[in-house]
């Protein structure tokens, strides 16, 4: 009988660690949590197998400290699909688990759920207790006529019998009660000709492994297409998978849901919600009819999986930007491939990769090209050109005379600006000192109404000085415009209007539904806000959108700058008229002859994707070629590129695989580390994860103890 268990543990080596089982050693079964001593500390860990043998001696062996027995194994499912990311992302096995886990079933301490409902099992339904269990038999009649809450049971002094019911297997205590059979609404809007064809083109499909892209204008009716496609899978018993991009979507989207299947197990899972909370929504995920989550979610539990969608596919927010930098979509069509489930993928701008995928026929293409409301046409987008219009605080006049225009017609506007604080920098007119991070090649953000100067990137905050550090003068002026000084510019020009402002300091998670509420009911005119704004929401009495600043993204030296900001713009645009009144967009630019524009204005993303698709071709870029980023970070640029050179000449001669040079990050010092990078690019996949097979494992062997790294593959961000 095997008497050793080979752990995986979150550590950043890519190996499996082997301990003896506790007396007496019974096999566990794979994905067993596990508390485990390691080095001077204690960890937890999961069991990948058990085996009779081991390479390290028996007196070095240690044994396990205890088996987690008040959380669930990590199923086999989701073994597999960590296995998968393990071999794809080159990350180690034991740091993708951990990364898959909420932090409190990870951690060591006891967790208990809060399991408010009593339920019935299948063997109670026909339980017979004893004549003389007069409580009993009571008890069990009344929950055949639905569960009931602990505090109803207490009350009426029935917990002792509960007790013994859950103890013969009879009742079972749950976090949420059973789906009711509910009656479905009778109303539902009537679906467009486009999306009657969608659904006739992916029904037949549903029961197999199939990607399909959504390509559908802003408005068109992406979240009515889900919610049938959810209804075809809660009547073949099978559960959904919902991602989107941010958690400010989740009250919106979650409320479509509860509407359209009372009843049902609806479940949110995101990094917004408590540690508490999010473990017992993981551990709900099981019984759940619809899981509607970010990108964490693609690692939940779902048994009964049917169906995975992808909510604004293209947004680079699905892509983690550290620790195990993995893509939540390619995550989702992997795990739908290995479950056999489709994966619908939905977008207005769909990402280049995706929609290179659909034109060579490896996904099935759906387009809705007109709006689901019967009213409601595609906004009319203007340009205001900066080159011959003068600016007051940002605004130039055709943008005041919009916003007054609107404010009287008693429609709501958005004003989008990517840029939140009061502004980007403070400056010094007497000796051009601009507020530098003391840690970060990045300058310290103004933010006004909080009297501090705040760096983005590593979250360094001090007061606003009193005078100038550098010379003196206490004459300092903000740099530029951020979100709070729109706010502050607009109640001066229209003092009016009740203005909202719409950003990472203003909003928390559980406040969009307030939000969202208010501004259906009127009770706000202008919204002022960043990208939180851009995706996904939908007010129908807003019929103006305002777009300050872009301009940066149109010759950024990032090879996808001008993709992103095309999808951005559209975005932001498709905010604007979505129900029976014209919608107008107004964007301020200084190069109104840009391409980009011509294609907006027209709303051809796919004019606009097929011609950076050939430019990208012509380069040699993706999607026409995959790349890997290896990340280096050191006390000094020095030791971060002298890393990579010994990296770069470790990689073996290949024709298919370009070396670049190692540079320093375009961001090349964050929180007192300079960072520098590695490009590698090939046209084959399979190529280069060959040279990353054999390379890999020889980075530590070269790296000083001072320099950290980090392989970043499909990266989006440089």
């Amino acid at each position: 009988m095997p008497s050793i268990a080979r752990v995986a543990l979150d550590t950043p080596l890519s190996r499996l660690f082997d301990y003896r089982l506790l007396a007496p050693a019974h096999p566990l079964p794979a994905g067993t949590l596990v508390e485990v001593p390691f080095g001077r500390t204690r960890q937890v860990g999961v069991v990948l197998e058990c085996v009779d043998d081991s390479p390290v001696a028996a007196g070095k062996l240690k044994s396990l400290l205890r088996v987690l027995d008040d959380r669930p194994p990590v199923s086999p499912e989701i073994l597999k699909l960590a296995r998968f990311c393990a071999d794809y992302y080159h990350h180690p096995l034991g740091a993708i688990l951990a990364a898959a886990l909420p932090p409190r079933l990870r951690a060591a301490t006891p967790f208990q759920a809060d399991t408010p409902w009593l339920v019935l099992t299948a063997d109670g339904q026909s339980a017979e207790p004893s004549a003389r269990a007069r409580g009993q038999r009571a008890l069990l009649d009344a929950l055949k006529a639905g569960p009931l809450a602990r505090e109803v049971l207490r009350a009426n002094q029935q917990m002792r019998h509960a007790a013994t019911l859950v103890g013969t297997g009879w009742a079972t205590w749950s976090r949420t009660p059973p789906a009711q059979d509910a009656p479905l609404p009778t109303s539902r809007p009537t679906l467009t000709p486009d999306q009657l064809a969608t659904l006739d083109a992916m029904r037949p499909a549903l029961d197999r492994f199939g990607v399909h892209l959504v390509h559908g204008v802003t408005g068109s009716g992406k979240t009515e297409l889900y919610l049938n496609l959810i209804a075809d899978r809660l009547a073949a018993g099978r559960q959904t998978l919902v991602l989107i991009p941010e958690i400010a979507l989740t009250p919106q989207l979650e409320g479509h849901f509860r509407a359209r299947f009372p009843g049902r197990r609806i479940v949110a899972l995101h990094s917004g919600l408590g540690e508490k909370e999010r473990a017992e929504n993981w551990l709900a995920a099981p019984d759940c009819d619809v899981l509607l989550g970010t990108r964490l979610a693609v690692f939940a539990p779902l048994p009964r999986l049917g169906l995975i969608a992808v909510d604004e596919e293209h947004d680079g927010s699905f892509k983690q930007q550290d620790g195990l930098r993995y893509s939540a979509r390619d995550v989702a069509i992997a795990r739908g491939k290995q479950t056999k489930v489709p994966v619908v993928l939905g977008s207005a701008t769909p990402s280049l990769e995706s929609y290179a995928q659909a034109l060579a026929g490896r996904y099935q293409l759906h387009t809705l090209t007109t709006r689901a409301h019967p009213e409601a046409r595609l906004p009319d987008i203007e340009l205001a050109d900066l080159r011959h219009l003068p600016q007051d605080n940002g605004l130039t006049r055709p943008a005041v005379q919009a916003l007054t225009d609107a404010l009287a017609r008693g429609e709501q506007s958005l004003v989008f600006l990517n840029r939140r604080g009061y502004a980007p920098a403070l400056y010094c007119p007497s000796c051009a000192w601009v507020s530098p991070c003391p840690h970060c090649s990045a300058r310290l953000v103004l933010h006004r109404r909080a009297c501090r100067l705040r760096c983005h990137h590593c979250g360094f905050d001090t007061a606003i000085p009193h005078a100038c550090p550098s010379c003196g003068n206490p004459d300092l002026k903000p740099l530029g415009q951020g979100t709070q000084r729109l706010e502050e510019t607009l109640g001066a020009l229209l003092p009016q209007a009740r203005i909202r402002r719409i950003d990472r300091d203003t909003m928390q998670p559980r406040a969009w539904a307030a939000l969202g509420e208010a501004v259906r009911a009127r009770e706000v005119d202008i919204l002022v806000g960043t990208q939180m704004l851009a995706k996904g929401h939908d007010f129908p009495d807003m019929t103006l959108a305002l777009i300050l600043d872009t301009d940066g993204a149109l010759y950024s030296p990032d090879f996808r700058a001008t993709e992103r900001l095309f999808a951005q713009l559209m975005q932001v645009a498709g905010r604007a008229g979505r129900a029976d009144k014209p919608g107008r967009v107004l964007i301020q630019t200084a190069f109104p002859d840009h391409p980009l524009f011509r294609y907006l204005q027209r709303h051809d993303y796919p004019g606009h994707a097929r011609a950076l698709l050939a430019e990208r071709r012509q380069l040699d870029l993706p999607p026409h070629t995959r790349q890997v980023l290896l990340r280096a970070e050191a006390p000094s640029m020095d030791a971060a590129l002298a890393f990579l050179r010994r990296a770069a000449a470790l990689l073996p001669a290949h024709p298919a695989l370009s070396i670049y040079a190692p540079t320093p990050a375009p961001m090349a010092r964050v929180a007192n580390l300079e960072r520098a990078q590695l490009l590698l690019q090939s046209p084959s996949r399979p190529a280069l994860h060959a040279c990353l097979y054999d390379w890999t494992p020889q980075l530590d062997g070269i790296r000083p103890r001072v320099t950290r790294w980090s392989l970043d593959i499909d990266p989006l961000a440089f």
